[in-house]
């Protein structure tokens, strides 16, 4: 099981304390939104001052050859968090070699990437969607083998902003989907943009560092996740067990208009 996608599943189904008058059990941990670190080049050198406040890493595997390399060098670089490959090539093969690597989990584009990846269930899989997508698509996912779905809006430059928009996007996505759902976010998110993503169902954000930023962004981050309140009807909708309807009324009412 991904270490990960089993930290994402403890923050999508957080849940809530039991009623009765049984003797309390003891408080588990806040569930906490996941802080995502995407390498924008798969380089190796000051690794650890980038990703430093993030829960995972995520690199860019071009080749799945020189990705599980390049894997197994930051997993022992950085070994105090899972490391997952967003891959870029949509071949056949390559997935053992991931997997051998002490790769986590993947990422992976819906339109161009081979049902291969489907062998084995070693690492977990998270389903790279656009907006475009229409309602019956998006249900789909949910009978799909897949443990998470990762949502990306557009690039994601430099001063780019968040919108109203995005949150729409955010919240139609995580109104739908049964998965735990991950964000592509610009590194100059705010506290109360974090709160908004919180609230509408984001379990997870991925931020790109490296290629020239200054390291250590994520701290700043990771200090904002840490404060954020949990709403209290989070995931309310989609955890809670589904009771059989019971058609009583209906025949009381048959039994009525029989008498009459």
């Amino acid at each position: 099981m991904s270490k990960f996608i089993d930290k994402l599943n403890r923050v999508s189904q957080a849940e809530s304390q039991s009623m009765g008058f049984k003797a309390a059990k003891a408080v588990s941990p806040k569930p906490k939104m996941q802080l995502v670190a995407s390498l924008a080049q798969a380089e190796v050198s000051d690794v650890a001052d980038y990703v430093a406040g993030a829960d995972t890493g995520l690199l860019p595997v071009f080749d799945f050859s020189s990705g599980a390399k390049t894997i197994q060098e930051i997993s022992k670089a950085v070994s105090g968090i899972p490391w997952g490959g967003w891959l870029r090539d949509g071949g056949r093969e390559g997935m053992k070699q991931l997997v051998k690597a002490g790769c986590d989990f993947v990422v992976f584009p819906a339109a161009d990437t081979s049902l291969a990846i489907l062998q084995g269930d070693e690492v977990g899989k998270i389903l790279q969607v656009e907006a475009s997508l229409s309602e019956g698509l998006l249900r789909a996912i949910n009978e799909l083998p897949v443990d998470a779905v990762l949502f990306v809006a557009g690039e994601q430059k430099e001063g780019l902003l968040l919108t109203w928009h995005h949150l729409m996007l955010f919240r139609r996505f995580a109104s739908l989907l049964t998965k735990p759902l991950l964000v592509a976010i610009p590194s100059n998110v705010t506290a109360e943009e974090l709160q908004a993503l919180w609230d509408g169902g984001v379990g997870g954000v991925v931020v790109e560092v490296g290629a020239g930023q200054p390291t250590g962004g994520l701290k700043e981050l990771r200090r904002a996740i840490d404060k954020l309140v949990l709403p209290s009807s989070r995931k309310q909708g989609k955890t809670g067990a589904l009771l059989p309807y019971i058609g009583r009324e209906k025949e009381v009412v048959a039994e009525e208009e029989e008498e009459v």
